[in-house]
């Protein structure tokens, strides 16, 4: 396995972390407890360090879940637990709340349902709109300077939002979403991050499932899937991008012998982002984990791959469609 030392921390983090959304069971048609202990349990056993969750993942669930699953398996001080903070709920609509007393209660429901005292990386889930940045920042520094918190992070904010955010609070890691078909983050958000020592942990590497292999046209998605909602898996767009994960799934046997799942998360490493998030509710599904260590992808392939998008995807787009509304008002009104 591969690992990442986190600035400004004494974190030293496995480059892939465990992303638990689906676990979690929410917009993933439901979760199985002893099948997300034992994919938690299989994916600490090849190395993995680093387990990613957030409250709004099953309202508690996925949280719960990890707690559980890191106490059976014990060596918590060698674990490091990443959570979220900044999103509520109310029946079931989710929006941002990125208010001091938001923060405070969040911190207290999470220690609980993660059997710990204090948290390894948090970060602000979405931000806050509805008020000034500082209020969160604030908050969060409160935090940190109480060690409740180790490191600081954001997740889905604009260049523009760390500049008020960091002024106001250290801020350690960003959480972006980054993958082969979504690379909104190269145009800003990744050099920022580089040149102000700001570790990106990226999520979503195989896009939804897309870049697993293991979709076809006719694929459908039951109970409250959110891919049901997402524009890839629409037509005409699914079709399109199911014609360039064939195309990728040619390349990655052809030059390197592997699948396209690994293929697609060594490319995200090889981009220069520090941590990606690979998410799994089997413990089957933690298999490749070896298959993507010890090689990388050269210029050529690199080059191919953007090749590939070019003549595919007549109609890109990106994971927009997953942005909560924000304040409560708005969420009442959808």
């Amino acid at each position: 396995m591969e690992y990442f030392s986190i600035a400004g921390t004494n974190s030293r983090v496995s480059r892939i972390a465990l992303g638990t959304w689906a676990i979690g069971g929410w917009l993933w048609g439901g979760t199985e407890e002893k099948n997300s202990i034992d994919t938690i349990h299989a994916a600490l056993s090849k190395g993995v360090n680093l387990i990613d969750t957030a409250p709004v993942y099953g309202f508690g669930a996925s949280e719960q879940i990890v707690g559980k699953a890191v106490e059976t398996y014990g060596g918590r001080d060698k674990i490091y637990l990443s959570t979220k903070v900044g999103l509520e709920w109310n029946e079931g609509r989710v929006f941002r709340n990125g208010s001091k007393d938001r923060v405070m209660a969040e911190i207290e429901d999470s220690l609980k349902r993660l059997r710990t005292d204090y948290i390894d990386i948090y970060f602000v889930h979405w931000p806050d709109v509805t008020r000034p940045i500082a209020e969160t920042a604030r908050a969060m520094r409160e935090l940190y300077e109480q060690k409740v918190i180790r490191a600081v992070g954001v997740s889905n904010f604009s260049q523009g939002q760390m500049d008020a955010f960091r002024s106001e609070c250290p801020l350690h890691l960003s959480q972006p979403p980054y993958n082969i078909f979504e690379r909104g983050i190269e145009s800003s958000v990744k050099s920022y991050c580089e040149n102000n020592r700001i570790a990106v942990m990226a999520y979503g590497a195989l896009c939804r499932g897309l870049l697993s292999g293991k979709m076809a046209k006719g694929y459908t998605f039951e109970g409250d899937d959110l891919r049901k909602v997402d524009p890839k898996f629409n037509e005409p767009r699914f079709s399109q991008y199911l014609e360039a994960v064939e195309k990728l799934k040619l390349l990655a046997d052809k030059k390197f012998g592997k699948s396209i799942l690994a293929f697609s998360v060594r490319w995200v490493l090889d981009m220069g982002v520090p941590i990606t998030i690979w998410g799994g509710r089997k413990p089957s599904q933690m298999d490749p984990i070896d298959e993507i260590e010890g090689w990388s992808l050269d210029l050529a392939t690199l080059s191919a791959v953007d090749s590939i998008l070019a003549e595919y995807i007549k109609s890109p787009v990106g994971p927009e469609f997953m942005a909560p509304p924000t304040g409560l008002r708005t969420a009442k009104e959808l």
